[in-house]
């Protein structure tokens, strides 16, 4: 939401001293700060806000592209997970099963997950069976705890990292520590606008037509913006969750506050039998304990997943959406969770003994903390999951938004630019606002500053930069004034 800029402005970039006064300097700070911001970080938001929309649609186009392994014919009897397991793990060969998932709905198909040779972190081969027929309907890599196939994995990874692994998290970090500093700015910026504009406030809300050339593109600019307010804000706080650094702080702000998720308790007591099973401790999304090197690798029999599931169900699982995890050490439980990310969320989970079909522990989403609870809807409303399909339809709408925002901010900027040869494009907003400020407020700014910068560390180094260049190019601009 960039402030319309006068159009007689001094040649110098630098304002003229005004003895005395320190009136508007921090709409021209906020000014300053969207501007730079806008011009350098935009083309990151912009591929994060592209890509997210894309990734909004795909749980669509995976049950199309992937029809044959995510679905299968309804039959009037379901086979034992134990015959389904069986007929994937002929099908699998020496890979080890590391959890499944049985068919949420007639029609469906159980996924049977194993660990193997050429996965990446976080993967796991999916073997498909029909649940009728115990057919092997399809072999696919899947990513993460969501479950995804290839194509949403292909788009999740361009909306994190740009396929370039951890140095490209770099990218969607800077997006979206620098998405809710931009938006803040413009909403600032949007209020001084709209208090002095007592004429044409309607042009802040929505869209004028009967404008041209910079007006109209800012008329759009600001009307979008401030209706795109709060999801934008949503997306960037959520965003910085999953980062690398600030991520790491907030996990940090979490467990201090004693926020985090609780996970059931896997272990067994000591008189616990040795091939009594337990928690698979590397799969994401479960709180077992590491398996150690001289642990004792428990059998695992196929019946059991009948058994424990069972157990579950009479426990507090009551979804179609489960995952079951067996053991990876003999001292540990089974863990059977639920995975419903749509509202009503369902996520509660047993730990079970698998020799005597005892419960070991247990967590349910009623008992969570609040901040837990947020911290859980937070995430999935923000992967598309929570509310359906209205749930993706704002999440496209939005992002759509972000990016058709960041192209305004550019196109205004050409619009801006001068007419002399050689002036290719338009000079920001003016500088000199701290210079005007009053103590107070360049201490509150600079505190402001730091305390951001240590809480988002890429977010700050990327601010200095910012002032680096800002200061050279407010030097040149002078120099040339002067000459």
């Amino acid at each position: 939401m960039t402030e319309t800029l006068q159009r007689r402005t001094p040649a110098s970039d630098t304002p003229p001293p005004r003895p005395g006064t320190s009136k508007g300097w921090l709409g021209q700070l906020l000014l300053r700060l969207h501007f730079y911001a806008g011009i350098l970080v935009g083309p990151f938001i912009l591929i994060a806000a592209l890509s997210g929309a894309a990734y909004a649609v795909t749980p669509q186009i995976e049950q199309v592209v992937y029809d044959r392994e995510l679905h299968a014919p309804v039959t009037s009897t379901t086979l034992p997970l134990a015959e389904q397991v069986e007929a994937a793990e002929a099908y699998a060969g020496d890979d080890t099963l590391v959890a499944v998932r049985p068919a949420p709905e007639p029609g469906g198909t159980t996924r049977v997950m194993f660990t193997g040779t050429g996965l990446g972190e976080s993967e796991t081969r999916s073997v498909f069976v029909d649940p009728g027929t115990a057919e092997i309907r399809g072999d696919l890599t899947t990513y993460g705890t969501s479950g995804a196939l290839p194509i949403r994995t292909w788009v999740d990874h361009l909306h994190r990292n740009l396929h370039l692994g951890d140095a490209g998290r770099l990218y969607s970090e800077l997006a979206a520590s620098w998405l809710g500093v931009v938006v803040l700015a413009g909403a600032a910026l949007w209020v001084i606008r709209y208090r002095k504009a007592r004429r044409a406030r309607r042009d802040m809300v929505r869209p004028n037509n009967k404008v041209t050339g910079y007006r109209r593109i800012f008329s759009w600019h600001a009307s979008t913006g401030i209706w795109l307010l709060v999801g934008a804000l949503f997306l960037s706080a959520t965003g910085i969750t999953w980062s690398t650094y600030g991520g790491a702080n907030v996990d940090k702000l979490r467990a201090a506050l004693d926020w985090g998720t609780p996970a059931v308790d896997t272990a067994l007591t000591e008189t616990a039998s040795p091939t009594a099973s337990g928690g698979h401790a590397g799969h994401p999304g479960h709180g077992a304990a590491p398996a150690t090197d001289d642990a004792e690798a428990p059998v695992i029999e196929p019946t059991t997943f009948d058994e424990v599931l069972g157990v579950a169900r009479s426990v507090n699982v009551n979804t179609g959406l489960v995952q079951i995890t067996p053991p990876t050490t003999a001292d540990t439980a089974w863990v059977v969770q639920e995975i419903q990310r749509s509202y009503p969320t369902e996520v509660d989970s047993v730990a079970i003994n698998g020799d005597t079909l005892e419960v070991v522990d247990r967590t349910d989403f009623k008992d969570f903390t609040l901040a837990a609870k947020l911290t859980r809807w937070g995430i999935d409303t923000h992967m598309g999951q929570q509310f359906g399909i209205a749930n993706q339809i704002v999440l496209v709408i939005t992002a759509l938004g972000i990016a058709t925002m960041v192209v305004f901010g550019y196109l205004m900027w050409w619009k801006r630019r001068p007419t002399r040869p050689g002036a290719l494009v338009g000079k920001p907003a003016a500088a000199g606002a701290l210079a005007r400020a009053p103590w107070w407020g360049t201490a509150a700014v600079i505190v402001v500053a730091a305390g951001i910068g240590w809480f988002l560390p890429l977010l700050g180094i990327s601010l200095i930069g910012f002032v680096v260049v800002d200061a050279i190019v407010t030097a040149t601009r002078s120099r040339a004034a002067a000459r």
